[in-house]
Order: C-alpha cells, then structure tokens, then sequence
C-alpha cells in the first residue's frame, strides 16, 4: 500500500503510542484522536487533535476522508456501535481493533477467558473484550479486523519476529507472550496488507 491516510482513536495510550510510532516511520498520515492531545507523541506526518470516542458526530468527522479508522481503546466504558456509527456516516469502510486476548482458544472451544485461573482483575474488561468480537461479528457492512494480542502484553522490543494465527492462543516454552512494539508491527502489516477482513486474528511469539 503507498502512503495512508489513517485515522487513530487512543493515540496516546501505550498500545496506541507504539501504533502511533509504527505508522509514522512507515510513512503514512494520521489524525492521531485523544481526549488529551497534548500527550500524544509528536512523529512526522502525525496530526493530533482532541476527539471523544464517544460523540458519534464529533467521531464521524474527524475519520472522515480516511483510508482506516484504527481504535485502541479500553473495551470497559466504551460503546463500539457508535464508533462503527461514526464510520457509516463517515463513509470509512475499514475499521481495525486492538483486541484482546482472552476471547482466544486455550483448547477447542475453550477460551482463555474462562479458565478458572484466569486472573479476577481482568475479567470485566476481558469480558467486555470478548462482547465486543462478538458484536463485531454480526456486522457485515464493515471491513473490520480484530488483532487479538497474546496473553502477556506488554513494553518491550521491535524485533519484528513473531507469529500469527487465528482464534487459538499462541504459546512457547516461555508462555504466551508479545511487545506492544511487534504488535504494532502486526496491526500495520494489516493495515498495508489486508489478510483478515472480517476477522480476528492474532500474534505471538
């Protein structure tokens, strides 16, 4: 894909900084979206600007006349039908999740998320993670793509080694593991590249 247009809701956050990073070196535009603009990270070709999320007019205007709409966001407090509103009235067709992990297959219909160790200070958000595939996948007007992250997600660095599947957990001797450096690598290789449209996927080491 040549250079573009791309329109990031929670640019500031620590998954969206590293997407934030990822785009700009890659050469394209972004309208970098946040309630506090003035903490996301000034790279070239990055637009900051103050948006809420949750404003499907204030939203459809500010992701208008771009190429993708891509959201890290928390999925607790966040309603998904009005970004996936804004996009209609927008005229964005495609629309890129930073996911979660929990929705992801330990075994053959067994996702993490219910595994009885499952930590009880995620659940809430994983739950909300899980609903929000779910509800993305009842849509069929949208090119949305779900990236789903490994189980520990977390800083560290771009190595650009990793690798993908579907709906299953992926795992190594080590566990389940990916920087939110190598995920941001992932998320643009989609962008550029599209494999899942109407789908989830995931990444890991």
């Amino acid at each position: 894909m040549d250079m573009a247009h791309i329109a990031l809701i929670g640019a500031s956050g620590n998954v969206g900084s590293r997407l934030l990073k990822e785009l700009s070196d890659r050469g394209h535009q972004v309208t970098a979206i946040a309630r506090n603009p003035e903490k996301i990270a000034a790279f070239p070709g990055v637009t900051a600007v103050a948006g809420d999320a949750q404003d499907v007019h204030c939203l459809a205007d500010l992701v208008r006349g771009h190429d993708a709409v891509i959201s890290s966001t928390r999925f607790t407090g966040t309603d998904f039908s009005i970004i996936t509103d804004a996009l209609r009235k927008a005229g964005v067709k495609r629309y890129l999740l930073v996911g979660g992990a929990a929705s992801l297959e330990v075994a053959p219909g067994k996702r993490l998320l219910e595994q009885p160790d499952f930590p009880a200070a995620y659940k809430e958000e994983a739950t909300n993670g899980a609903e929000t595939l779910a509800y993305l996948r009842t849509i069929d007007d949208l090119d949305w793509t779900f990236l789903s992250p490994s189980a520990m997600f977390v800083p560290g660095e771009r190595t650009g080694k990793f690798r993908l599947g579907k709906d299953e957990l992926l795992t190594t001797n080590d566990g389940s593991s990916i920087s939110f450096e190598d995920y941001a690598i992932a998320m643009v290789d989609e962008v550029e590249n599209p494999q899942h449209p109407r789908q989830r996927f995931t990444a890991g080491y």
